[in-house]
């Protein structure tokens, strides 16, 4: 049996990361799970410090240290799993005593690639971003294994922050592709269904694709998933659109959106590697995105689907009219895919690569643990 801490932030697509994660290790009888979500609002001593209030990194590793602590005053831990590095920065100690992983989606250097369209300022304080630089680095070596979901994380791991090579691990996050799996053959619908899921409605590009669909409405119907409350009431008096407001992960209502689209379209402004594009490749939809972030490591251009420029809605309403118009090319970027999907977003398969990694490590660790020391060895001699 494996006593096993799992520390996740609750922010953004990591939620439905913690989620999918919690599925599959419930079907391991062989981990005892201690579960330790972060969340973003928490009435506790950090939510009224100031600076670390309005400081999400330190607020979450403040918080993650203080849930591990007390975790341990209950049960001795064999291994942690942190996800991401933001609630890592307090645990470098703990480290040095449990076996852990940090997965992440992007490295802070990934994330100031793209900080623009989080509206995450770059620069500014060169000795300050030196010491966050130094931070993450020491936290990204205390780490026993690190966990990437993509080749474009793992390279910065190597090259920026000087992580071995051999310590980093691409395993993509994934879906339950039974859950997700719908006929790849279903009829077109006439016009042609549009779907968009994004809880941040500017940054995921939605002023874009109105500004598209504005323009070619008349040939298909646009459903809109986001959390954005003002987005129904601004778009109210466009013929063909479709809004809902904060369905949740993996939800029934959500599943029967993605089966009943024809093109999955995401025209996002910044992003790493986000959930939806799996969600859209399991459900067999053709995916018109922006060429962001890790985006090109889940689309292939012309094979299930297109890649774009951020923020050019000529370029997408040129993209859609060629998919809107040709049935035969969405059939063949549906099956690719779903085949892309089950290749290398199997849920089952990658949080069990996850699992296996954690258990691995902490038998190295008990292992160790069972070696007499170098005294015995000494005494021993001795006689």
């Amino acid at each position: 049996m494996f006593n096993f801490g799992f520390v996740v932030e609750q922010m953004l697509g990591h939620v439905t990361h913690y989620q999918n994660l919690r599925q599959w290790v419930k079907q391991d009888p062989s981990v005892c799970p201690t579960w330790l979500p972060i969340e973003a609002n928490q009435n506790d001593l950090w939510e009224h410090l100031p600076i670390v209030r309005t400081n999400w990194s330190l607020k979450s590793s403040l918080r993650a240290r203080d849930a591990i602590r007390s975790s341990l005053h209950v049960q001795a831990l064999d291994g942690l799993f942190l996800h991401t590095q933001t609630v890592a920065l307090f645990a470098s100690s703990l480290m040095q005593q449990i076996p852990t992983i940090i997965s992440t989606d992007a490295t802070p250097l990934n994330y100031d690639s793209v900080g623009a369209g989080y509206e995450h300022k770059v620069g500014g304080n060169a000795l300050l971003d030196r010491q966050k630089f130094l931070w993450n680095r020491n936290s990204y070596h205390a780490a026993t294994a690190l966990v990437a979901f993509c080749q474009w994380i793992k390279d910065s791991l190597i090259t920026d922050y000087g992580v071995p090579a051999d310590k980093v691990i691409v395993i993509p996050p994934g879906v339950d592709l039974e859950q997700w799996q719908f006929r790849l053959d279903r009829p077109t619908h006439h016009p042609v269904r549009l779907l968009f899921v994004g809880g941040d409605f500017v940054r995921k590009g939605g002023h874009t694709l109105i500004e598209a669909f504005r323009t070619i409405g008349s040939d298909c119907t646009l459903d809109i998933v986001t959390k954005d409350a003002k987005v129904a009431e601004k778009l109210s008096g466009i013929e063909g659109v479709q809004v809902y407001q904060n369905l949740a992960a993996n939800s029934p209502e959500l599943k029967e959106l993605y089966a009943a689209a024809d093109i999955f379209v995401f025209p996002s402004q910044a992003d790493c590697y986000p959930n939806v594009l799996m969600e859209a490749m399991a459900s067999g939809l053709p995916v018109i995105a922006t060429d962001v972030g890790a985006i090109r490591e889940q689309v292939e251009t012309g094979v299930n689907g297109l890649l774009l420029p951020s923020s050019d809605a000529g370029t997408l309403v040129t993209a859609l009219r060629m998919l809107i118009g040709d049935e035969s090319k969405r059939r063949m970027m549906s099956i690719a895919s779903r085949r892309l999907a089950e290749e290398r977003f199997n849920g089952q398969t990658n949080y069990n690569k996850v699992l296996t990694l954690m258990k691995d490590l902490a038998e190295e660790r008990r292992a160790l643990k069972r070696l007499p020391s170098q005294t015995t060895i000494d005494k021993v001699v001795r006689r």
